[in-house]
């Protein structure tokens, strides 16, 4: 979250309870069999019960990320629309850390909530945003809780948006993290695991872990041969690709009874065969390229 906050905007520019569900049912028509609601945090949002429940009702595996603070509060609503998956946010295991980090003072309600999912059976994601001189050094924390926990830790690479200050001198890479991982517990204390289809991440597990470690390598090792994602923003706007500065505005033609199929099929053979034509790692870090893209709180995490 910038410091000085966002700008808050009109409630009609984005997508209304019925909306989304209307967007959504498009999409499954062309084949989509995942949804994941993300944020920001998507429990903010009046009608997120209400969303979660007709989304359920497609032909569907829908799947939650939230920063962990509200979701106590849908347990019995996420199971009972068949909500296995969660992914929470969590960019230290430090209390103090995280408050400077998030600006909020939430760190024991997460632990408790990330605790009350695993023990009603949820399969629960963190997903941990490598910096360095911020949290790289808990690295090797993160990877000591699969040991005792059924948690899937895994470390984003810091990667570039308006507005963050992106510096790669900042990151912390694939290679460097599985160094580390190699140092504290041996070149055979973890091993690699099958990545599923179309994954982002590259898996790993301790020999003796209940949980298991990944690591999407957007910046160093992108996985973009393999990528099936698309993203739908809040105000309705589909983005071909996280790194896309162009955007299909769906809700809009929606709005004036337009057709949306040709707008999603337009998007989705325009889109580029690397991180939105960014091919070289010059073309990634040119903060010309990723400035006209949006800040990343506003795509939706």
């Amino acid at each position: 979250m910038p410091a000085e906050g966002i700008a808050l905007r009109p409630r009609e520019q984005f997508m209304r309870t019925e909306e989304i569900f209307s967007i959504a049912q498009t999409f499954v028509k062309l084949g989509v069999k995942k949804i994941r609601l993300t944020g920001g945090e998507p429990f903010v949002r009046k009608d997120a019960g209400a969303v979660i429940e007709m989304l359920s009702t497609l032909p569907i595996e829908l799947s939650i990320s939230t920063n962990g603070i509200l979701i106590d509060q849908h347990i019995e609503r996420l199971k009972a629309c068949g909500v296995k998956s969660v992914n929470v946010s969590l960019d230290s295991l430090k209390q103090g850390r995280m408050l400077a980090i998030t600006r909020r003072d939430y760190f024991e309600r997460i632990m408790r909530n990330i605790q009350l999912l695993l023990d009603e059976g949820f399969d629960v994601k963190i997903n941990c945003v490598v910096t360095k001189g911020v949290n790289d050094d808990e690295v090797i924390d993160f990877i000591e809780w699969t040991k005792e926990a059924p948690v899937h830790v895994r470390f984003i690479e810091f990667m570039p948006f308006d507005g963050n200050e992106w510096d790669w001198s900042k990151g912390v890479s694939l290679d460097e993290i599985l160094k580390r991982t190699s140092a504290h517990f041996g070149p055979f204390g973890f091993e690699r695991i099958e990545d599923r289809p179309n994954d982002t991440s590259k898996n790993y597990r301790l020999t003796d872990g209940k949980g298991t470690f990944a690591i999407i390598s957007t910046v160093t090792n992108p996985f973009c041969d393999s990528c099936n994602r698309i993203r739908l923003t809040a105000d309705g706007k589909l983005k071909n690709c996280l790194f896309s500065n162009s955007e299909s505005d769906l809700l809009s033609a929606m709005r004036k009874g337009e057709d949306i199929l040709p707008l999603i099929q337009s998007s989705i053979q325009n889109k580029k065969a690397v991180r939105s034509g960014m091919e070289s790692f010059d073309d990634f870090a040119n903060p010309e390229e990723h400035g006209k893209n949006r800040k990343m709180v506003s795509i939706g995490g």
